[in-house]
């Protein structure tokens, strides 16, 4: 991964101290992330991980601050952010806003080894994240940074540019997303009649902690924002339930996981089928516009393995899910 940003000894000790935390003790870049630059920092106070938001103002940073705040203290597993000694939940070294967050201790878990019972963990945390997100998704109203017409403004970007549209690997993925957009378009009453709430909008397992069996922690909801929570499922049962072919047994614990800390309401599971491909035709685009054309040289995040996701979800039949439910 790339780091955008290069911290001496000078400036980690100086963001320490701007934090009232004790003395450093060691600290060391974390590789991972597509869009800030992380650290891992132990003080005398304990250890952490330092987060420089690239790119980002103090409403964007505040605001992710604060609804955690607020999830975690109805239940949502996530580390709480650290506040500065002035109260805020960052301080300013650079120009850059700097976020602090506790370490949580365990792991990720990759491609082929998720299992059911995760899986089920997973769901029934996302529910938890969006039971406790409609209590106070009025005062969180904030649209995300990848909202369908985003999206669509992306693609037609790079429908202008003359390599793209004829790179012999991108013309292909550009004719399916063509047409996905037409055929998300025609089902849009289906899409906005789903409950809407807070949502992470990228728990992926690289977002999700384990420690052995137990789910201990969400993280990065920088993403998070108002949107559909069909959606929000949907972006988990392409991330969790897939490796060279999406597993029914992952799909059916997720969903089975989800239903038992939230049922979802008729409408909710109207929209499913629709936004599993609504989720994957995003991450395809994303994965071009962020990865692909600027040449960034990460497998991981390939946009032709969700191009194979949604050409599988395009297949099967629109109410494959809810027999599953």
């Amino acid at each position: 991964m790339v780091m955008f940003t290069q911290l001496s000894e000078r400036d980690i000790v100086a963001i320490a101290g701007d934090f009232g935390l004790g003395e450093v003790v060691t600290w060391t870049e974390i590789p991972a992330g597509t869009i800030n630059s992380n650290f891992s920092l132990e003080t005398t106070d304990g250890r952490f991980v330092l987060r420089i938001n690239e790119g980002k103002s103090e409403d964007e940073v505040r605001y992710e601050a604060e609804l955690v705040t607020e999830l975690v203290g109805r239940g949502v597993p996530a580390p709480l952010p650290h506040r500065a000694p002035s109260g805020d939940p960052f301080v300013v070294h650079d120009g850059r806003y700097v976020s602090l967050f506790p370490w949580v201790e365990g792991s990720h878990r990759s491609a082929g080894q998720v299992t059911a019972s995760d899986a089920a963990a997973l769901g029934r945390a996302l529910a938890r994240l969006h039971r406790a997100g409609l209590d106070i998704a009025e005062k969180f109203q904030r649209a995300g940074r990848y909202t369908f017409e985003q999206i669509v403004g992306r693609f037609e970007h790079i429908c202008t540019l003359t390599d793209a549209t004829s790179d012999p690997v991108l013309a292909p993925a550009l004719a399916v997303v063509k047409d996905e957009i037409a055929w998300l378009r025609a089902r849009d009453h289906t899409r906005q009649s789903a409950t809407r709430g807070i949502i992470h909008g990228d728990l992926f397992p690289d977002n999700v902690m384990f420690a052995g069996p137990e789910l201990t922690a969400l993280i990065d909801f920088e993403q998070a924002s108002a949107g559909s929570l069909a959606y929000d499922v949907a972006v988990c049962l392409n991330s969790w339930c897939y490796d060279d072919e999406f597993d029914p047994a992952l799909i059916t614990a997720t969903l089975s996981g989800y239903q038992e800390v939230r049922a979802m309401p008729r409408h909710d599971l109207a929209a499913l089928p629709v936004e599993v491909r609504a989720a994957a035709m995003r991450f395809i685009v994303t994965r071009i516009t962020d990865v692909y054309l600027p040449g960034v040289d990460n497998p991981d995040k390939d946009f032709r393995s969700y191009l194979v996701r949604l050409k599988s979800w395009r297949a099967m039949d629109t109410d494959v899910l809810h027999p599953i439910i």
